[in-house]
């Protein structure tokens, strides 16, 4: 047993020995040819290009992991563990193939890529025209043989130049990718959509010709124009019907293109065909009438004087808020449906309308509800005196925000306080007295309103 592992020993030492010298040979060979070597990588994951030396050890590395049975190597090699001499021997044999013949892509590649980049580069264009209009285009080219008159008279699906027109139909015409691409579009289009296009197509001059052949002076029947499809298939488009026809013939009757009308030559001299060449005919000068200055003063002044009074008048708009009624004698009703309080004076009666009210003097500068100042002298009231509220509960307020306190049934109010009005209450404002009346009906109402939302 003893021998028989000396042996072994020894055979395996001569064999590693072998190995050795066999990659030392290797590795002069390699260094004498100018093959690199395996270079060593970081394992850290960077994400960065792979040279070429790396993208071989990738490609021989997924092989390997691919490989069963016959390849004869262990699959825990390939994946974790290191290679043996032997093994290394083999990729550094596979290395200095590939980087040897690893130069710069000669230009017959560059070409191969080029031209398989073209076609992507080519249908991003190809948006804006759709197959309707490629069938438009190319059946109306063929009837009029001119590409100006086909972007004249045709409507495409957007609103294309001359240029484009011209670019796209060279293009179906020289351009392969492309015409192979709008072929097999219009080829999937649906033959009630290709009825409808066709019939748009422009009429040729053989087709005119043959309609003008037809008298202004006659009366002709769709029968007429059926027949003309009959006896000239040759020259009409197949899609044309008897209807299109006649409609056709009605246009070039009225733009005076048959062969039996003539247009009219322009008139020479004074002769007046229309009213707008007699209108054009009319010198306004001898039309217009002497200046007569008083009257054109007279007439600026009431001029100036109207816009003057519509101005004041737009000024006064917002006093309709509440609405001021001078006291006549009469007994006219005091609350209506709207008014929900009256403050009645000696000279005018102000109705409350709204929820709340400013009271004070009207300025140019400061606009209010209420203007005392119209029912007497109001040189000492302040410019906003006091505020009239009413509360959701139907009470109102009265808020003094001017400098002289106000008085309410003989008791004084001073600046920034309020106090609570009741109805026939008697409000007096620097000698101007008031009595402020509450219509009971419409606040009764509120109050009922208010009392259902506080019990829902």
């Amino acid at each position: 047993m003893e021998k028989g592992d000396l042996l072994m020993a020894s055979g395996a030492a001569s064999r590693s020995e072998d190995e050795e010298s066999m990659a030392g040979q290797k590795r002069s060979m390699s260094q004498v040819s100018g093959v690199i070597p395996k270079r060593r990588s970081s394992s850290r994951f960077i994400k960065r290009k792979k040279f070429d030396d790396e993208l071989v050890e990738s490609s021989l590395a997924k092989s390997c992991s691919r490989a069963k049975g016959p390849s004869g190597m262990e699959p825990g090699r390939c994946s974790g563990s290191e290679p043996s001499s032997s093994e290394k021997k083999k990729v550094s044999k596979s290395v200095s193939v590939p980087v040897a013949a690893s130069p710069t892509p000669s230009p017959s590649t560059t070409k191969r890529m080029k031209k398989s980049k073209q076609p992507l580069q080519v249908t991003k264009d190809l948006g804006r025209w759709k197959p309707a209009d490629d069938l438009l285009l190319i059946n109306a080219v063929l009837q009029t043989n001119d590409l100006t008159a086909v972007h004249l008279g045709m409507k495409f699906s957007c609103r294309f130049s001359l240029r484009e027109v011209q670019e796209r139909w060279y293009a179906l015409l020289y351009d392969p990718i492309i015409s192979k691409m709008a072929c097999q579009a219009m080829r999937q289009l649906h033959p009630e959509a290709i009825a409808a296009i066709q019939s748009k197509v422009l009429y040729s001059k053989a087709e005119e010709e043959l309609l003008s052949s037809i008298g202004s002076t006659s009366q002709p029947t769709l029968e007429t124009f059926q027949e003309l499809l009959n006896t000239h298939p040759h020259v009409l488009y197949p899609s044309r019907t008897a209807k299109s026809l006649q409609i056709h013939w009605q246009l070039m009757k009225q733009y005076y293109l048959l062969e039996d009308q003539t247009v009219q030559p322009l008139p020479k001299g004074d002769q007046v065909l229309n009213f707008s060449d007699a209108e054009d005919m009319i010198d306004d000068s001898k039309l217009k009438d002497a200046r007569d200055e008083a009257l054109e003063h007279e007439l600026t002044v009431a001029d100036r004087r109207h816009k003057r009074e519509i101005r004041q008048l737009e000024q006064e708009l917002h006093k309709w808020q509440v609405l001021v009624d001078s006291i006549t004698g009469m007994s006219s009703p005091d609350f209506d449906n709207q008014t929900l309080a009256v403050l009645r004076g000696r000279m005018v009666r102000y109705l409350m309308r709204s929820r709340e009210i400013t009271l004070g003097r009207a300025t140019k500068d400061n606009q209010i509800d209420v203007d005392l100042s119209l029912e007497g002298p109001a040189w000492k009231i302040s410019r906003k005196q006091g505020v009239i509220k009413l509360k959701n509960n139907g009470d109102f307020f009265i808020v003094n925000e001017g400098r002289r306190p106000l008085y309410i049934d003989g008791r004084p109010v001073l600046a920034g306080n309020k106090w609570k009005l009741s109805n026939n209450s008697v409000v007096e404002i620097a000698c101007l007295r008031f009595v402020f009346l509450i219509n009971q009906d419409l606040i009764a109402l509120i109050k009922a309103e208010a009392a259902k939302i506080n019990q829902q």
